[in-house]
């Protein structure tokens, strides 16, 4: 397994991008973009504002799409910090993209089990 740093993200994530349409560098940073994208609004849902779960989904379905589910469940899990990740594996347990073990450490895995989910949302995604 490889250690994913601030210095190799990119690579791994090009190494694991999977968009037969892409038809340009731009693109394939677009998509990544949305990683932060995600990052954004969990931030702003901590900090009081509303939740847009959908857009949060959208988000999640079309990286899903471009990447194979372990590559970036570890992409997302290493972009976002922790204190986000029980809204993160609430989302990805919803839509059945969630890995048992996150590998983006070289040292050891991280079992996805230890990730709490947040209440909150699971009611907020139960409402769609």
């Amino acid at each position: 397994m490889i250690k994913l740093t601030d210095k190799n993200y990119i690579m791994y994530a090009m190494k694991n991008y999977a968009n037969p349409q892409c038809v340009d560098i731009e693109e394939f940073y677009e998509d990544l973009k949305r990683i932060s994208y995600i990052r954004r609004l969990f931030v702003k849902y901590k900090n009081g504002s509303q939740l847009r779960e959908r857009l949060v989904l959208n988000h999640l379905i079309i990286l899903y799409n471009v990447f194979s589910i372990q590559e970036i469940s570890n992409l997302l899990f290493f972009r976002i910090e922790r204190e986000y990740w029980s809204a993160l594996k609430t989302f990805l347990v919803y839509l059945n993209f969630m890995p048992e073990c996150l590998y983006f450490l070289e040292d050891y895995a991280i079992l996805t089990t230890d990730i709490s989910l947040d209440s909150d949302i699971i009611n907020i995604l139960r409402s769609i």
